[in-house]
């Protein structure tokens, strides 16, 4: 649907009051809705890949892993375990609390508003509507206008498979955008640029929103001296299917660039340039294995980023360009300037720096002197440098010897810290995103702490002290009058 202001207060003040009536809060409701995903993932599988080829050129196959597949995972995960997520949890309490009981119930946190990426323009829609749904939210999905056919598709065809009282696609620009984030919502999940997410946080302040923050960063990777010629060979691809193969490197995890030691720099160079052939053909465009550049705006960022003379010279393999059909081929850098813009931006494209360092622990003082990263990648069979790599940096998550593929992963939470983000979704943790966990206590009138109400005695403070201490024999000694309270208790009193 097109959103118009005459409108849009009219619409969320009726999905807000669709939600105070209690339907998406039962459990046969939210199982309905995640199977109307399923199907709709199901039934439009051709209609999404056609989309994702349209707005981003991706290949069949990298739609169906990257968003399609990995949704119907999330799904089916939802579905298995919703009864056990909705569940209330006993809490455990301390003896001293006698026939009292405690509980954490999750809660739904009401109408909350979703606005995803292009990148991933299905995955990133749906991914947080699943958990939003789950834990039996109302909600507002508005998919970004820069992948318009993804877009589309979402807003005509989720009415037919989706409660559209409760879950609603509003299409748009930024003046759409701006418009949603004036009005009043219970949380606001945002995948994108740090730029906008400022715009984000500071609107969500005027009603002091709650907000998730998926942003990025410069995800480094970083590639230790390997003897072994299967130990290179897997690392190669993985670093170029977690660069090249992953919407053409237009994506917040994928590696932005790599550190390795000088000594290792071109052997780790010349088996990149044979993967990429192997992968990739000889002529990457034709082959339609790699995605294009989403619009001209990012092709100009991206070319003027090789503009500068020295980061030109810097170009080992590839840099190719065909501005008209948006294609980029897979391009290799080795030490460009660290102060041009390609080290200091967020590259988003098929754009690879690799930085060099005179050892391969020199790695940890480059990642820390720069803010903290999405995801940071290492390659090595040491342990010390794996253990000094997870306790000397920060980032979002690390995964070792592998990329990209911790994003598929349901038991681990997915966001990032500091200028990559904050908040965490993926399996159980969306659904915990999208609710409250409200504490439940239940008393009997048969027992009391008498000694917490006034007038207040140094027999009380007594009491207080051990209790929270969970000093039980304690308890007992000053209830029978045998503990006399320390010097510290007296002087404190008087």
């Amino acid at each position: 649907m097109e959103i118009t202001m005459q409108t849009l207060e009219r619409d969320l003040n009726d999905t807000r009051g669709y939600y105070e009536s209690g339907k998406t809060k039962e459990e046969s409701w939210r199982e309905s809705q995640l199977k109307g995903l399923r199907r709709f993932l199901l039934e439009k599988q051709v209609d999404i890949m056609n989309a994702l080829m349209h707005d981003l050129g991706k290949h069949q196959l990298e739609a169906f892993r990257d968003e399609i597949g990995t949704l119907i995972k999330t799904v089916n995960l939802a579905l298995k375990s919703l009864k056990d997520w909705m569940s209330g949890k006993k809490a455990a309490l301390p003896q001293l609390a006698l026939l009292t009981s405690a509980e954490i119930v999750p809660e739904p946190l009401g109408l909350v508003l979703i606005i995803s990426s292009w990148n991933f323009p299905i995955g990133i829609s749906l991914e947080p509507l699943i958990g939003a749904v789950a834990a039996g939210n109302a909600a507002v999905l508005k998919p970004s206008e820069l992948s318009p056919a993804c877009s589309s598709l979402l807003a005509s065809s989720l009415p037919t498979y989706l409660d559209d009282k409760a879950i609603k696609v509003i299409q748009g620009g930024p003046q759409e955008t701006q418009q949603l984030l004036e009005q009043r919502w219970d949380k606001i999940f945002f995948t994108g640029s740090a730029r906008v997410g400022r715009i984000v946080m500071s609107s969500a302040v005027k009603h002091l929103t709650p907000v998730t923050l998926e942003l990025g960063g410069k995800c480094p990777a970083v590639v230790d001296s390997l003897s072994s010629s299967w130990d290179k060979e897997v690392t190669v691809k993985r670093i170029i299917v977690g660069k090249y193969g992953t919407c053409a490197g237009q994506a917040c995890i994928t590696i932005d660039y790599v550190l390795v030691e000088k000594g290792y720099c071109l052997k780790l160079v010349e088996l990149m340039k044979v993967w990429i052939k192997k992968m990739f053909g000889q002529n990457p465009r034709k082959s339609k294995t790699i995605a294009k550049i989403v619009n001209k705006h990012h092709f100009s960022r991206l070319k003027n980023l090789l503009a500068d003379k020295q980061v030109k010279g810097s170009v080992v393999y590839g840099g190719s360009m065909d501005e008209q059909n948006l294609f980029i081929e897979p391009t290799i850098l080795v030490d460009p300037p660290l102060e041009a813009a390609i080290m200091s931006e967020e590259i988003f494209g098929p754009l690879l720096p690799i930085i060099t360092v005179e050892k391969i622990e020199d790695s940890i003082k480059f990642i820390n002197a720069r803010p903290k990263p999405l995801a940071l990648y290492v390659f090595t069979k040491n342990h010390t440098l794996q253990r000094r790599m997870i306790s000397e940096t920060s980032s979002g998550s690390v995964t070792i010897n592998d990329a990209v593929l911790q994003y598929a992963a349901d038991t681990i939470p997915f966001g990032g810290v500091g200028e990559s983000g904050f908040g965490m979704y993926h399996g159980k943790f969306s659904f915990d995103t999208f609710s409250h966990q409200k504490a439940i206590v239940r008393r009997s009138f048969l027992t009391d702490f008498w000694y917490r109400y006034p007038p207040w005695t140094l027999n009380k403070l007594q009491l207080l002290e051990v209790s929270y201490n969970y000093d039980y024999l304690g308890l007992l000694l000053v209830l029978l009058g045998l503990k006399r309270p320390s010097k510290r208790l007296i002087a404190d009193h008087v």
